[in-house]
């Protein structure tokens, strides 16, 4: 976003930034400051939430470039919710666990295993778990931790399928975890998976833990609870205090813990912010074409 705004006002090029006004409030996120920028020198701001558009009026942006329409990543939830329920969990794990060529007996350790994703229907569940930012994963005093709770806790009482992002991937490899985590009883290891497999994992996961912001979202209009490996975010509307599935745990241990035992107590209860009715992308284009600077 932020090269596009930027040559977008070189070129004389009116700009509209969709998702506008999302702050997490750190400034050593990469994306923090590429919002603030785009944010700053774009024309139309079109917000997702009512918090975001109150982010942009306490910085002194105009009203009238102003406009909120909505999640337009909840239009590609819902248009695609039909076709991720007719997937078939255990054909997604088959497809995309790690290749044999990573370590020894892997594709058979892992086929086994896949057999445990019959209890999904059953009382415990699964957990899904996606891990991917610097401040998680680039450090061993941070990532093991994390590792040896869910491989020593988690796994003892449900099925984890852990989606492993190739910077995760090559941290685990220079920490010398990786080839460890295939002994583990219940511990499912994939590839990075395409959007209709995530989103069917997540409709029927009994918790999520993540560090994306995306699946913040998801989780919030699915009901699964979320326990975000972060200490902030951009998208606070996702928070159990707004009515969302998601809570704050960062990454100290004995914090995840007591969430993870808190969210395993609650039902799911989807949760639909305003506007987040899979039609803001009309709005969007409505909100274009009305434009008036």
């Amino acid at each position: 976003i932020l090269a596009c705004s930027v040559t977008a006002k070189k070129e004389q090029i009116k700009c509209c930034h969709i998702e506008a006004g999302l702050r997490s409030g750190d400034m050593t996120m990469p994306e923090e400051i590429n919002r603030l920028v785009a944010d700053r020198i774009s024309d139309l701001l079109l917000t997702p939430d009512l918090i975001s558009s109150e982010n942009l009026r306490k910085e002194g942006v105009p009203e009238e470039k102003i406009k909120f329409v909505g999640n337009i990543m909840i239009d590609t939830l819902e248009a695609n919710r039909g076709k991720a329920a007719n997937l078939r969990i255990n054909e997604i794990i088959g497809k995309n666990l790690i290749d044999q060529a990573t370590a020894s007996g892997v594709r058979r350790q892992a086929s086994e295993k896949s057999g445990i994703l019959n209890l999904e229907s059953g009382i415990n569940g699964y957990a899904v778990m996606t891990l991917h930012r610097p401040s998680n994963v680039d450090t061993k005093e941070v990532l093991e931790p994390i590792v040896k709770f869910i491989t020593e806790e988690v796994c003892r009482e449900r099925t984890v399928i852990w989606t492993i992002h190739p910077r995760t991937r090559k941290m685990l490899e220079t920490f010398g975890l990786f080839n460890s985590i295939f002994k583990i009883q219940n511990l499912i290891l994939l590839e990075p998976l395409s959007y209709l497999e995530m989103l069917r994992l997540n409709m029927d996961a009994r918790v999520m833990l993540t560090d994306s912001g995306g699946l913040q979202e998801e989780c919030t209009v699915l009901g699964t609870p979320c326990l975000t490996l972060r200490w902030n975010t951009e998208r606070p509307v996702t928070l159990r205090e707004h009515g969302g599935a998601s809570v704050l745990v960062g990454n100290n241990i004995e914090r995840i813990r007591s969430e993870y035992h808190t969210a395993l107590e609650k039902p799911r209860m989807p949760f639909i912010p305003e506007l987040w009715d899979g039609k803001t992308a009309e709005k969007c284009l409505k909100a274009i074409l009305e434009f008036k600077e």
